[in-house]
């Protein structure tokens, strides 16, 4: 059994814990109040507001689309609906690339207009100047190294990131330094899962992997994809849980039938 269960309010020292202690840390997206709630109530440890909303939720073929405002709203729906777990919202395209104090301002609007706990930006070494200002002002900082989505037009490919000698040492690399800049855990996303285990292995802070293997301190899934919502992303690191895309479209096919035939509603259920 968990000792972590009773926390009554996971926060970024309880994620370290979690670590020193060797039990995993739950984590899934959740971008609207009744799924936030739902996630929270089953016990997850940390959620991800993720810009994964611009794909999910508004049809975007990338994350880049979505804005900050977007974020500031979907981040806190998701807020007034959770109790325990730790909330992490991402900062956005072109809220902080390039200039530091733009990345400040965007991370603290995120905390003001939400209430989350945390803020998670994609990039190492090039991005080292926005975290250590966001820092300064007291703001937690989850980041994310691999792949990284925001960059997608510079890979030109989701594939598997660092999987030769150069790019897996600049990854070690960046994850040092985002963890003596201060950042509180980072985000591991499909990565050669040998290279995950060494980060795992050298970093003091949690690594939360994504395609990432087993041998990191936690794992994270777009709750969509994990509960077979969507069904046109198969990547081989996606467990799903559920289908319910296939349940939804036979519940609303049930709905229509009842509805043509007059069966909807019954006597029973009008006044």
């Amino acid at each position: 059994m968990s000792v972590f269960k009773n926390v009554r309010r996971v926060t970024t020292h309880v994620l370290q814990n979690m670590k020193f202690q060797n039990e995993k840390i739950s984590m899934l997206t959740a971008y609207d109040f009744s799924t936030a709630k739902i996630v929270d109530e089953a016990g997850i440890d940390a959620i991800l507001v993720g810009d994964s909303a611009a794909n999910v939720m508004a049809g975007h073929e990338s994350t880049l689309p979505i804005t900050l405002d977007q974020m500031i709203y979907h981040a806190s729906s998701v807020v007034r609906a959770v109790e325990r777990a730790l909330v992490v919202v991402d900062l956005p395209f072109g809220s902080y690339q390039g200039n530091s104090k733009h990345a400040l301002s965007s991370a603290i609007r995120i905390m003001k207009e939400t209430g989350a706990h945390a803020i998670k930006i994609e990039g190492g070494i090039e991005i080292k100047e926005s975290i250590d200002r966001i820092l300064t002002a007291g703001i937690p900082i989850m980041g994310h190294l691999g792949l990284t989505p925001q960059s997608i037009h510079k890979f030109g490919t989701y594939s598997v990131r660092a999987n030769n000698e150069q790019e897996a040492e600049k990854l070690v690399e960046d994850a040092l330094i985002l963890e003596q800049a201060g950042c509180f855990a980072v985000v591991l996303e499909k990565i050669p899962a040998k290279l995950a285990t060494k980060v795992t292995t050298e970093l003091k802070i949690p690594t939360i992997g994504i395609g990432a293997g087993s041998h990191v301190d936690g794992q994270i899934l777009v709750i969509h994809d994990m509960l077979g919502i969507t069904q046109e992303f198969s990547p081989r690191f996606l467990r799903r849980y559920h289908n319910l895309h296939e349940e939804i479209k036979g519940a609303v096919q049930s709905y229509i039938t009842d509805v043509k035939k007059v069966d909807f509603p019954n006597s029973k259920e009008q006044y």
